[in-house]
């Protein structure tokens, strides 16, 4: 079993392969007058398996499991560092500064930016050099742990209510084109007619894999990302619990994933089926879903910074020691390898948030992202649903370039077999623009917001000039 991204599927070119979630805001806030307060995002993770792409060890091709959400399915909106209090490790600080900080919205971003850029090229190094789903597990678990300090109820419905309405539009196409197509998961699933028909409600509520046709690669594609929404909605529901016991046994609750994946990562402990691909995310991505509520708590500043890095640095060399000797087909992709992936994600995510600075906005020449970091951490669960399906259309759009008269004969089509992934990447992204205008607006819903079609924070700076100016 794995817990790996979804590498990046063949594409429809032979030549060439194609390819969390915010807090509520304070009810004072008002979107217009924020110039920086994006609204909605997800975070955060495992990216899906390309069509045809086997993982070891797995009878099913799908989901990533290395890390979406979705920050929870990614956050849009995480706080800045608490200010630690009197209290012991584990407790929460008595006073926290409330805002966006905007270095943990431009990490969400760098992640979904990567995951993309993962599924299109399928560059192992990739899960190496930024490990996306654990910073974006990371991102949700702290403003889980923010929200909690509300009734636990409540906060769960309201992440629920935020999670479901996006993934029904996506649902609702997925399967409406997979009925059209013929495909009866009633029969066609394999499991008999009452099973295959609450599979299939895992399009709708992410309890399971949702099922789709055998060998068929755009369908593959598109619910390989679901797995991550799987996962954000267990960690959701086990949230209360797992707050309760870090602040009471911290460093105990710290360990206890890497420990788990240990056991159920390797196979030392096989647990068969979608069960078994459950346990193994929740195990891989605990570890930095906690350090999220470490965070939050204050935790980490109280940690000497060169004992925390210290300690990182050997958390993930051990990841990398193990990947040596256990790499599959794929190499040095830890998405593959479990262990691997949980020990350096958690490593790398204890590094991130230990040198973490608290940016009211982005500073010197970042300063120009500002717009579509915004826009990124507004429309993340919007962007990680639907990018792996965009990636399978923009393979198709490239691949009729091999019609072009100018590229006939042999010496055009190795041109474009050349270019075939970069030209997907770059066609990819109008795409995925379409689909934040689409249904992007269904995040305001959820969060029972005003729908805005680019809430890019624009409209903010504008309004914040102008109230300067009187």
């Amino acid at each position: 079993m794995t817990t790996h991204e979804q590498a990046p599927g063949p594409g429809p070119a032979p030549a060439a392969p194609a390819g969390a979630w915010q807090a509520d805001p304070p009810p004072a806030a008002s979107p217009a007058a924020s110039p920086t307060a994006p609204v909605g995002a997800p975070v955060g993770v495992r990216e899906a398996e390309p069509p045809g792409a086997e993982r070891p060890g797995a009878e099913r091709a799908g989901a990533e499991r290395a890390g979406a959400a979705p920050a929870g399915p990614p956050e849009a909106g995480p706080p800045r560092s608490a200010t630690t209090g009197p209290e012991g490790a584990g407790a929460p600080p008595a006073q926290r500064r409330q805002g966006r900080d905007r270095y943990l919205d431009l990490l969400r971003s760098i992640a979904l930016v990567r995951v993309v850029v993962y599924h299109v090229f399928g560059w192992a190094w990739l899960t190496i050099l930024f490990p996306s789903m654990g910073v974006m597990f990371a991102l949700a678990g702290m403003l889980m742990a923010r929200s909690l300090d509300r009734p636990a109820r409540q906060v769960i419905m309201s992440r629920v209510r935020r999670l479901l309405p996006p993934l029904w539009a996506f649902g609702a196409v997925t399967l409406t084109v997979l009925l059209v197509g013929g495909w009866n998961p009633l029969k066609d699933t394999g499991d008999g007619a009452a099973w295959g028909l609450v599979r299939v409600l895992s399009y709708l509520v992410p309890f399971g894999a949702p099922p789709y046709p055998p060998g068929d690669d755009w369908a593959m594609q598109a619910a390989g990302p679901l797995w991550y929404l799987r996962a954000y909605l267990w960690f959701v529901l086990a949230s209360p619990l797992l707050l309760w016991a870090f602040r009471r046994v911290p460093w105990a609750v710290l360990a206890a994933p890497l420990a788990l994946t240990a056991v159920v990562g390797t196979g030392l402990v096989a647990i068969p089926g979608e069960t078994g691909e459950a346990v193994t995310d929740f195990a891989v991505y605990g570890g930095c879903w906690v350090l999220g509520f470490a965070h939050h708590d204050g935790l980490l500043k109280r940690i000497p910074r060169y004992a925390a890095v210290s300690w990182g640095f050997l958390v993930m060399a051990f990841g990398l020691w193990w990947a040596s000797g256990h790499a599959g087909a794929g190499g040095w992709n830890l998405n593959e390898i479990p262990l691997a992936q949980a020990a350096w994600s958690f490593g790398f995510v204890l590094i991130l948030l230990q040198y973490a600075p608290s940016w009211e906005r982005l500073p010197g020449r970042l300063a120009k992202w500002d717009g579509l970091v915004t826009l990124s951490n507004n429309r993340a669960v919007t962007i990680y649903l639907w990018h792996n399906l965009l990636i399978f259309v923009a393979g198709l759009v490239v691949s009729q370039g091999y019609r072009l008269p100018f590229l006939a004969g042999e010496r055009g089509d190795a041109a474009l077999d050349a270019t075939y992934s970069m030209w997907t990447f770059v066609v990819v992204w109008p795409l995925i623009a379409l689909a934040v205008l689409a249904f992007g607006w269904i995040e305001d819903v959820a969060a029972r917001r005003r729908p805005r079609l680019w809430p890019n924070g624009t409209a903010g700076n504008r309004a914040g000039r102008r109230a300067r100016r009187t």
